[in-house]
């Protein structure tokens, strides 16, 4: 669902642009008044996930891939906002290192996938969790419904900033973009809901959105237990974030994803620039010059791209918590503040 250069005009791109920042902006204010001990690093290592997540392409009906998008996993981790910096640090590594969504539409693909995605997924995860029973079961359909939905209201927003840029008229463009995204959804509902499982079963104080007084598997642990198996979740999910960009991306699969089969069909695929405005991409389309083998190439990209995000997100997270403890000294080492769910969170 990453637009490249070419596909809308420069007015949409600016308006998308301008509110991405401004929101996002607000996202960074916003978290930074809530960022504890434990949130920088589940920040660093959910960046990461999230990028490898998204190289694995899946194929779904009639020669198209999708991959997991991860809006509605990041808004279960660490509620909305910051959700939308994780969401917005992986899209500007994607476009700046690997040349994958375009420089001109960067603003647009942040207002889609780490924007619209985001928002409305937490708020039909808000609503449903107040509508099903509360149980885990309740819970986990919540997450399978906001991260499907979550899927088709990116695809909405994108068809519509193609319609505005008059590259499809929009009774074309949605109908389109919508239907193949609704199978792609899928793909994201049953992933999200398997990797949202995984972690309430290791960790459920850690899913930000879940309801620490339903039943679980594990007692809680606290003091220095605790801080162990935090740092211990930490390492473990960074091994396998890269580890998936690693030895499982080189084999995803190479059909077009979604809008790319959109336009290859409707007849705007020569829309898109023939080689992209940022041309100081070291990995462009995950691979590396040099390097013959294509999947070496992809694993390597890979490694770097996933190891980029957890530092760069790493970093954004102790600048933000530097400020908030210089802004307010008692809050210096202080417990992880409530999220946006209303449940409150403490130390690793």
């Amino acid at each position: 669902m990453h637009i490249p250069d070419g596909f809308i005009d420069a007015p949409t791109a600016v308006a998308a642009g301008a509110v991405s920042v401004g929101l996002i902006a607000y996202a960074l204010r916003k978290t930074g008044k809530h960022l504890g001990e434990r949130t920088v690093p589940l920040l660093g290592v959910t960046a990461a996930f999230i990028f490898a997540a998204q190289m694995l392409n899946f194929p779904v009906a009639g020669g198209t891939s999708g991959h997991v998008l991860g809006a509605v996993l990041c808004v279960a981790l660490v509620g909305p906002w910051a959700a939308a910096i994780v969401m917005t640090a992986v899209l500007l590594v994607q476009a700046l290192g690997m040349a994958d969504g375009g420089i001109t539409a960067l603003g647009a693909n942040v207002f889609n996938m780490g924007l619209v995605a985001v928002l409305v997924g937490f708020g039909l995860l808000a609503v449903l969790k107040r509508l099903l029973p509360r149980t885990l079961t309740g819970y986990m359909i919540s997450v399978a419904v906001a991260s499907w939905v979550s899927v088709v209201a990116a695809s909405a927003a994108a068809s519509l900033e193609l319609a505005l840029s008059g590259t499809v008229p929009l009774g074309v463009a949605l109908p389109t973009m919508i239907s193949v995204h609704m199978i792609i959804g899928l793909g994201e509902a049953a992933i999200t809901t398997a990797v949202v499982g995984a972690v309430l079963a290791a960790r459920p104080d850690l899913v930000g959105s879940f309801d620490l007084s339903l039943p679980r598997s594990r007692p809680a642990l606290h003091g220095a237990g605790r801080r162990t198996r935090f740092w211990a979740f930490v390492a473990g999910t960074v091994v396998v974030a890269v580890a998936l960009a690693v030895f499982v991306a080189p084999f995803a699969s190479s059909s077009p994803d979604g809008l790319e089969r959109v336009a290859a069909d409707q007849g705007f695929e020569s829309a898109a620039t023939a080689e992209p405005l940022w041309g100081s991409s070291p990995f462009g389309d995950y691979q590396m010059p040099g390097v013959a083998n294509g999947k070496v190439a992809t694993a390597v990209a890979g490694l770097v791209g996933t190891l980029i995000l957890f530092a760069l997100v790493l970093l954004t997270g102790r600048v933000l918590g530097r400020r908030r403890a210089a802004a307010s000294p008692g809050l210096a080492g202080a417990q992880d503040s409530p999220s946006d769910f209303g449940a409150p969170r403490g130390q690793a």
